[in-house]
């Protein structure tokens, strides 16, 4: 029989703000996709160097990096995957999953984490994961509200600002903080030794408008200093796993950041000018970005009120 999984998870649909209150019930199990049917999904594993790769499945993309004694692993998507996961890093290495680094709090990306925590990986992140994860977060634009997660879904491991490095088995993973960008806890990686980059979703290579989780810190500010971070970082070598879409290049990551740019550009002059939300999403700033940019009409409104609210964050 199919396995159907109907839970909204904070990932797939436009995320937001974070609630301070904790709800009567318990913490909830690891969120799932809406109308996924999880016998489908396939686990694809990309080489990417060096003892290196990419795995792709439902939810955001993996990145494994094998060393002589343990594994550091960059994200988990969802629960119902990680049997599926788990055969795929098996293929690769018997070796065990030391590390587990959550770029962000999303259940795309963090679902995973009970799964492998219990099997003995520490969860590491940027320590506003913790909080959000610990507290439930509620969708800024659909009002939804995601459980808090239980303690073994928690990192165990985590740091404010700036850098924190991660070495298992000859293998360095350098973890960079990004101030309020697809969120408040966003952490990008770097493994020098295989030339790989992961950027969580400060970027993608979907050719598509990014969610900026405003209502839970993220700003089109940050986004735009994160891609020029790794604009910076990389080289036309260099093996970017993006949040979303297949392995990006330097290249993806330059037309991603300068759309970032324009649509900064065109929405924080109305601002200036005192626009309202409503005036500005009428007067469609964006239009000859959506075009190439947007899935549909509705992507193309919910892009701008991003934006918009990234300059009235608090």
């Amino acid at each position: 029989m199919k396995r159907i999984a109907l839970i909204a998870a904070s990932a797939v649909v436009f995320a937001g703000a974070a609630s301070a209150q904790q709800p009567a019930t318990p913490p909830a199990a690891a969120p799932a996709a809406p109308f996924i049917d999880w016998d489908k999904i396939q686990i694809k594993t990309t080489n990417l160097g060096n003892n290196t790769y990419m795995l792709e499945g439902q939810g955001g993309n993996i990145t494994i990096a094998v060393g002589t004694d343990g594994i550091i692993m960059v994200d988990g998507q969802f629960a119902p995957l990680s049997a599926k996961i788990k055969a795929a890093i098996a293929a690769i290495s018997p070796l065990p999953v030391k590390y587990l680094v959550n770029t962000h709090f999303h259940g795309d990306h963090t679902g995973g984490n009970e799964n492998f925590a219990k099997d003995g990986a520490i969860i590491v992140a940027q320590d506003n994961i913790r909080t959000r994860l610990a507290a439930g977060t509620k969708n800024g634009i659909t009002g939804a509200m995601a459980a808090p997660r239980p303690a073994e879904a928690l990192p165990k491991e985590t740091y404010i600002g700036g850098t924190k490095t991660l070495q298992v088995g000859g293998r360095t993973a350098v973890l960079t903080h990004v101030t309020n960008a697809h969120t408040d806890g966003d952490t990008w990686v770097y493994f020098a030794d295989a030339n790989v980059l992961c950027t969580g979703d400060t970027s993608n290579n979907t050719k598509r408008y990014q969610t900026i989780d405003f209502a839970n810190g993220g700003d089109i500010r940050g986004m735009i200093a994160a891609n020029e971070a790794y604009l910076k970082a990389s080289n036309d070598d260099t093996k970017i796993v993006v949040g979303h879409g297949p392995l990006a290049k330097k290249s993806d990551v330059a037309e991603f950041h300068a759309m970032l740019v324009t649509a900064r550009d065109r929405i924080e002059k109305l601002v200036n000018e005192g626009k309202s939300e409503a005036e500005v999403v009428a007067a469609r700033p964006l239009a000859g970005l959506d075009a190439k940019w947007a899935a549909n009409d509705a992507a193309a409104i919910a892009f701008t009120r991003m934006v918009y609210n990234s300059f009235k964050r608090s």
